[in-house]
């Protein structure tokens, strides 16, 4: 177990507001550069952040805890031993709607396909970006425990 002073908070804000606020022991997620991990005490960091998943491990009481969150892109900040992460939109595994996430998934396929027929760049480099983000939400939801 991590000593309750070597934890940090972690705060993950969207239009929606606060969607997660706990305290960790290290966090890994995709910057836009590659795999950045975060621990108390860090250099204070800002970096964009690709689609992908943010691991969050927090310690409790003699027990680890890992939360996943489905990350769209945004930034992630950290200084004075609070990790900030600010995106257009996030889910924790826990909430991820997996059939939404398909049904996104196929649509995004079938836009990619017609804009490739059609030779249509803007629509197909919209529709990759909407088939990244469905493909992270699924395999987010699929590391649940």
């Amino acid at each position: 177990m991590a000593d309750p002073e070597k934890l940090f908070r972690v705060d993950v804000v969207t239009p929606d507001g606060l969607i997660y606020s706990h305290r960790s022991s290290i966090i890994d997620m995709r910057a836009i550069d590659g795999q950045r991990s975060i621990m108390y005490n860090h250099t204070p960091l800002l970096t964009p952040l690709a689609i992908g998943d943010v691991t969050v491990r927090r310690s409790r009481e003699m027990s680890n805890r890992v939360d996943h969150i489905a990350v769209n892109g945004g930034y992630m900040e950290f200084s004075n031993n609070v990790a900030t992460i600010i995106a257009d939109s996030a889910e924790r595994a826990r909430n991820i709607n997996v059939s939404r996430a398909e049904a996104a998934k196929e649509r995004a396929e079938k836009k990619i396909k017609e804009a490739r027929e059609k030779h249509d760049e803007q629509s197909f480099q919209r529709a990759q970006i909407a088939l990244k983000r469905a493909v992270n939400r699924i395999s987010v939801y699929n590391t649940r425990k």
